[in-house]
Formats: C-alpha cells, structure tokens, sequence
C-alpha cells in the first residue's frame, strides 16, 4: 500500500468525526489513486478560499484531477447526498424530526404598473418624458 503524503491541515479540512459521518456516501464512485478525503479537503479548501482551480496550493493533487472530481461528483448528485444527509442529522440531534412536516413561504406582491403609466421614452432624446395624456 502506497504512503499517503503529509500536508499541512487547513482550516476548511474535515475532522476525523466529519469525515466518519460522510464517508459511506461516496460508495460507488469510482476508485482513482488519491484518497476520497483529500479530494473532498481540496474542494472543500476551494469553496471557503473561493480561488480559483489552478490556484490550489501545491500539497493538493493538480487542478485538473480536483475538477474531473468535482464534476463526476456533481453530477452523480454526490455533494447534494451529502447535504441532505448533514441536515437529517442536525434535526435529529436537535430532537426533531428528520425530514420537515410542512413548509411556509411568504410572498409579497408589489404594483409596479402605476408608477409608469405616465413615463414614457423619448426615442430621439433618449431620455424619459412626461406624456402629455
């Protein structure tokens, strides 16, 4: 078995525990030679960094590796698994239930209309008049 090499921990890696809880959600993707874990630390570094994929420090593998597994990940619906999987956890170890009952949206509906009825374009002035109604 290869040794894996060392690199210095960033803020945004996961724990032990973190990557504990996430680890069994990546079954099924295909095996490449670095870890799961430092690929997802890359992204991770990344997303709260927000550089660019050729900006990725050099203990990272390389640019176009990070994004073929991004990609493959975003489009096997991985990173959304994830999320949905964190958020049934926060409600359950906050003692609810792990999938909401019922949602609430709040919407707001604003006439706009009146304010322009008199305004128009004067196309050879470009710019706004007064109608004259």
């Amino acid at each position: 078995m290869k040794k894996e090499k060392q690199r210095k921990a960033y803020p945004s890696d996961l724990t032990d525990e973190q990557w504990a809880e996430i680890a069994p959600l990546y079954t099924g993707m295909r095996n490449c030679r670095r870890s799961k874990r430092e690929l997802t630390d890359a992204v991770l570094y990344l997303v709260d960094s927000g550089c660019n994929w050729r900006q990725l420090p050099h203990d990272f593998p390389p640019y176009s590796t990070m994004h073929s597994f991004y990609r493959r990940a975003r489009i096997s619906g991985l990173w959304d698994r994830i999320l949905e999987h964190l958020v049934r956890k926060i409600r359950k170890d906050a003692g609810r239930e792990e999938m909401p009952s019922y949602a609430i949206i709040d919407s707001q509906s604003v006439k706009t209309v009146s304010a322009s009825e008199n305004r128009g374009i004067d196309g050879g002035k470009k710019r706004k008049a007064e109608s004259g109604i």
